[in-house]
């Protein structure tokens, strides 16, 4: 449409361009996930749509009466989060159409797999436990690894004793699988 049509309202409401959320998995490749993890992703796209709802039915009512001053700026903060909520949306619908659940009560207790907590001992000293989980429940600090991470990635497949090496930012070491739980 030619800008010529539009009016001054119009382009103040109109939708920004909202990057969309970076999808962390290569084509054709599954989202695996805890049961946890999957429960969680649902659980927060469904308050983004009940969310949604309210809001879009908020800012119908809202726009015949808007003028200008302070309504005016509330008006733009809640398009702003409304385009926020449907990119991130859009998001979780694409990773949930991918999504593999993996029960970790069904893997190997004896090899670090998909779910599995690691004790690791650091070369440094020190020992450290991980869990190696989807993408989208990765928390470093946490001890949740992405089990597309190249700690995860050196670790899978271990038993208790053996001994990997992975890169990380810091440099390389060398860690000893120390313990193996999927509870």
């Amino acid at each position: 449409m030619s800008r010529a049509f539009v009016s001054e309202s119009q382009e103040e409401f109109r939708d920004q361009d909202v990057p969309e959320i970076r999808h962390p998995l290569p084509e054709g490749v599954k989202n695996y996930m805890t049961p946890e993890g999957a429960l969680r992703m649902r659980g927060e796209l469904s308050a983004l749509e009940r969310e949604r709802a309210t809001l879009a039915g908020a800012l119908y009512s809202q726009v015949a009466g808007t003028a200008g001053g302070p309504e005016k700026e509330l008006l733009l903060n809640e398009r702003r989060r409304l385009r926020e909520i449907d990119r991130r949306a859009r998001y979780l619908a694409r990773m949930l159409d991918i999504l593999e659940v993996v029960d970790p009560g069904t893997q190997d207790p004896g090899r670090v797999l998909f779910g599995a907590w690691v004790t690791v001992h650091h070369d440094g000293g020190g020992e450290k436990r991980y869990r190696i989980v989807g993408v989208d429940e990765s928390d470093p600090a946490a001890g949740l690894v992405s089990w597309r991470s190249p700690l995860a990635r050196a670790l899978t497949g271990g038993r208790v004793g053996d001994r990997v090496r992975v890169k990380t930012p810091g440099g390389e070491q060398l860690l000893e699988i120390r313990g193996i739980s999927y509870g």
